[in-house]
């Protein structure tokens, strides 16, 4: 099916700005002794979009107390609008459970804290990685297979995944969580959020295993500054791109059809930031057969470029223009 907006056509921005939605947050945030955690909230008071948070929510233990009395009270005011991922601190309560209770339904099944969710033309998936209290990480374990089958029905080109625990860190990374990896990798997944750490940290495209992967590889983001108390850095980990351990803020992502900006925002008063973007990785290649083609074009108001998708995958990019006798949007499509 062929989508046309004339030029001129002020659905055009209406629809960018609908496919280029905004989704931000930070781990390790709400602890009733300080302030930095309200500093972070209000930081998300000046911030459309989706928040996400990756673990650790509300210390010291994640008790019901502790999200009523710190967390609900700063980054609670965007409750509705928010996208949980479990943490470690979390299950310093029975079960998790005031963390269930707190986000409800938005949280997940209860006995698993992993669950999955689109936002714009991106597929998301909130991962548990407390793998002792779920059956395991591994691609066995249940978690394992509702991941592959979860990735399996996706039909998104670009894909990010959040669990606490981070696969790599200068302050040291986890192991355990290579299997969620790979099978991200398999599906070409794009991003990886993690916390844990209690500093912000941004890594290159790289393999599982730490290989450098440029264009192919997953993009790791540490961002453990939503408010807890910060922790230093150890020796620099192969990838990292960026890393601070003075700035509490939050990670700012513009999530394109095809590409993603990123944006470290601090709180008033520090002073670190880092900013960039990148494609997604599009496994571009000639259209499989059998397969459903869907073409996209919007708002063009000179030569511009329309893209070709195949089950949400890049396979082809159109030059398009307008043609001034008509007003009309003439195509010409070059060789695979």
């Amino acid at each position: 099916m062929i989508f046309l907006l004339a030029p001129g056509d002020d659905r055009a921005g209406s629809a960018q700005a609908q496919s280029s939605p905004v989704f931000v947050g930070a781990g390790d945030i709400a602890d009733c002794g300080r302030t930095t955690d309200e500093a972070t909230a209000q930081l998300l008071d000046g911030i459309p979009g989706t928040v996400f948070t990756i673990g650790d929510n509300a210390y010291p233990s994640g008790s019901t107390s502790d999200f009523n009395n710190c967390y609900d009270p700063t980054w609670g005011r965007h409750k509705t609008r928010t996208k949980p991922t479990i943490g470690d601190n979390e299950y310093n309560t029975s079960n998790a459970t005031p963390y269930f209770n707190y986000f409800g339904a938005a949280a997940g099944d209860p006995t698993q804290g992993y669950y999955s969710y689109d936002v714009g033309s991106w597929h998301i998936i909130s991962l548990n990685s407390n793998c002792s209290e779920v059956g395991g990480c591994g691609s066995s374990s249940p978690q394992g297979q509702w991941l592959e089958a979860d990735l399996a029905a996706n039909s998104h080109a670009c894909i990010l995944a959040l669990h606490h625990r981070p696969r790599f860190s200068s302050d040291g990374g986890d192991s355990g969580m290579e299997s969620f990896w790979s099978t991200l990798y398999a599906a070409k997944a794009d991003v990886v959020l993690s916390g844990h750490r209690h500093n912000y940290e941004r890594f290159a495209e790289q393999t599982p295993s730490g290989a450098a992967d440029p264009g192919r590889g997953i993009r790791q983001f540490v961002v453990g500054t939503g408010g807890s108390g910060l922790s230093s850095f150890g020796s620099t980990a192969a990838n990292s791109q960026a890393r601070d351990d003075n700035s509490h803020g939050v990670l700012k992502l513009t999530l394109h059809p095809t590409s993603y900006e990123w944006e470290f925002a601090p709180i008033t008063g520090d002073t670190f930031t880092d900013v960039g973007s990148a494609d997604c990785f599009d496994g571009s290649g000639p259209p499989p057969s059998g397969r459903d083609i869907d073409v996209y074009a919007a708002g063009f108001t000179g030569q511009e470029v329309m893209e070709l998708r195949i089950n949400g995958g890049l396979v082809q990019t159109w030059n398009v223009t307008n043609s001034p006798s008509s007003n009309v949007q003439v195509f010409s499509v070059v060789d695979y």
